[in-house]
């Protein structure tokens, strides 16, 4: 190889061990703004595909590179990018076992003998598999019906997403509700976690709403009751259980979910799944996270209406930690420390307001997750989260 190769090789090699280590910051650095937000919530969730990016990069660093300087520069960048990734791998076990005692913490330690084998057998073995990572988290096959019209608000067609199991019979359901700030979204997101569940013996209705700021609180919490009341109206039409019913919502779909469920007049609900949802509106204006990726207050605001000054009490109604009063549903809260758009100490606070209120209750937290960790379904944290809530399901569905 002529001399200048050899140095447009060295420094490719360079470029590619800055690039490993620029992707892998983003496990500890906070995203300052929406579009880093992105590298900032997979970043994580691939950090075993990092650390073979950062591994490749450092190989190819000591056999490419002839010129001391570069070499030393690029193996600097590939080891400090292979100590990000170890952050996230090494703290996975310790990460389980305190989810494991969480549960147990609020389900009992006998939960699991609860549930029938035909569900649990369908379930994942391991809460983290490197082999699901690169692989792919098998998902089944399932029935999928869409555009489904459940009502037609103000003239707004609201569709839902049917994802139903093969097996004929009358299947519990899960209704699972986007996220997206209140303003964004629809009810084909997160379709691999539905089909997952629904080949596991589920009906899923996967629900839409209107968005702000055309529309604002309650016409979101209007809709969710609408479909709930659609569910249960054409429940047979589907093969779905509408005594067996669990809410599952995401970020503003989280907070919807628990208000349905939590609300005097609300349908039986078995229980509520709550994945990094906000439930303190008024707490969540007066000290938004840091950085602010979102912009919390203005979204807040388009979701409201006006500012907490304008309308304190429309904030305190649209709180679901307010709502919390003996014999709610069982809530499964996850949050993600790292989390810069709802912060996981107001999931800890839901839980302790659940909790003395004699509610049952499972907070699990993970520790290097930020925002939407679950967009990366064979990502690390979806697999614990995912190894949990399925678990949760089937105590909920079934044990009660």
């Amino acid at each position: 190889m002529s001399s200048k190769n050899r140095i447009v090789l060295s420094w490719l090699v360079l470029l590619l061990s800055f690039s490993s280590l620029f992707l892998s910051a983003w496990i500890i650095i906070p995203a300052p703004n929406m579009f880093l937000l992105n590298l900032g919530v997979g970043a994580p969730e691939v950090s075993p595909w990092l650390l073979m990016l950062n591994l490749f990069s450092a190989l190819l660093s000591f056999l490419c590179i002839h010129h001391r300087q570069i070499q030393r520069i690029a193996s600097i960048f590939s080891l400090i990018g292979l100590l990000f990734c170890s952050l996230v791998l090494v703290n996975i076990t310790t990460t389980q076992m305190q989810m494991k005692q969480a549960i147990q913490q609020g389900l009992g330690a006998d939960y699991l003998a609860k549930i029938p084998v035909e569900i649990s057998s369908k379930m994942q073995t391991s809460p983290f598999s490197l082999v699901n990572t690169f692989r792919g988290i098998s998902l089944g096959k399932t029935i999928h019906k869409t555009g489904i019209i459940f009502a037609n608000p103000a003239g707004v067609p609201l569709e839902m997403e049917v994802y139903q199991p093969l097996k004929v019979g009358k299947h519990p359901v899960l209704v699972v509700i986007y996220g997206g700030a209140w303003q964004r979204g629809n009810p084909r997101a997160n379709s691999e976690f539905n089909q997952y569940l629904a080949s596991r013996g589920y009906t899923i209705f996967a629900i839409d709403y209107r968005h702000a700021p055309k529309y604002q609180f309650p016409d979101q919490l209007e809709d969710v009751n609408t479909a709930l009341n659609f569910i249960r109206k054409h429940a047979a039409e589907y093969e779905a259980d509408s005594e067996r019913m669990v809410l599952l919502g995401r970020s503003a779909g989280a907070h919807l979910a628990m208000l349905a469920a939590y609300q005097p007049d609300a349908p039986p609900i078995r229980a509520v799944v709550n994945y990094y949802g906000p439930v303190n509106l008024t707490e969540g204006y007066k000290s938004p996270p840091q950085p602010d990726p979102i912009d919390t207050r203005s979204v807040l605001r388009t979701f409201i209406g006006g500012s907490l000054e304008e309308f304190p009490k429309q904030y305190e109604i649209a709180s679901p930690i307010n709502y919390v009063t003996r014999s709610l549903p069982p809530t499964l809260l996850i949050y993600g420390s790292r989390d810069h758009l709802v912060e996981a100490r107001f999931g800890r606070q839901m839980y302790e307001r659940l909790h003395d209120f004699g509610n049952t209750a499972v907070f699990l937290e993970i520790p290097w997750a930020e925002h939407a960790f679950d967009a990366v379904f064979n990502g690390v944290s979806n697999q614990l989260a995912l190894y949990y809530t399925e678990r949760f399901l089937a105590w909920a569905f079934f044990s009660q």
